[in-house]
């Protein structure tokens, strides 16, 4: 069956900040840009204040903060068959106008700043789908995940398998891929997933572009 709800979220066309930061006595330092995400979707400290000038949300992720918001969800309580790990819809910021006239300036003295300054603005979405049975069987159904800097190829692609994702019936998917498990399960990460994506017709991933223009 299939027990999946779609939200009502969306991705934001508009892909550029230009509020700075209008804290009067804020000055950055090292740490408000360590840990830099060259390749995904974690904010620095420096890139929070901004998403907040900006009126932007912004929420956990894992063990850092990222602007995602759910695309499809599932009810908290199934706890066996095909179960939804996350279906994320996902965007990172760059920057224009005031608000990268504010960092440049910063960046005379401290030439890190220029790390968030650089950002091209990237979407995003990712859906993972596990299955889990009291026989011990774990494993991914599904999961894909696409981002890219053009937000219409993000969203096109999103409206491609959007309904596939809303029409599967997943605990059926999962037990067709379970049954196949020699020709998959021994395979790596990459592999892995093209074998998955071959098996529901659709094209291999895409991610972890760089992000730095």
């Amino acid at each position: 069956m299939n027990d999946l709800h779609l939200t009502d979220n969306s991705l934001d066309p508009n892909g550029y900040f230009t509020k700075p930061i209008g804290k009067i006595l804020f000055i950055p330092t090292a740490s408000d840009i360590s840990l830099f995400d060259q390749n995904g979707y974690d904010l620095t400290d420096l890139e929070k204040h901004y998403y907040r000038s900006n009126q932007t949300s912004m929420q956990s992720h894992r063990y850092r903060t990222a602007a995602k918001s759910n695309w499809m969800t599932q009810a908290e309580n199934k706890i066996s068959g095909a179960v939804l790990n996350h279906a994320m819809l996902l965007q990172r910021n760059g920057y224009q106008g005031e608000a990268l006239k504010q960092m440049e300036y910063w960046a005379k003295t401290l030439p890190l700043v220029y790390k968030v300054a650089k950002i091209r603005p990237k979407w995003g979405f990712d859906f993972s789908m596990d299955y889990v049975d009291s026989n011990g069987n774990t494993f991914e159904v599904l999961h894909y995940e696409y981002d890219l800097f053009d937000y219409q190829q993000v969203q096109d692609k999103l409206d491609k398998y959007q309904p596939q994702f809303l029409n599967c019936d997943w605990d059926d998917a999962a037990k067709s891929i379970l049954a196949h498990k020699d020709k998959w399960f021994h395979l790596d990460f990459f592999p892995q997933s093209k074998w998955k994506c071959d098996y529901f017709g659709i094209d291999s991933e895409n991610f972890g572009h760089v992000i730095w223009s």
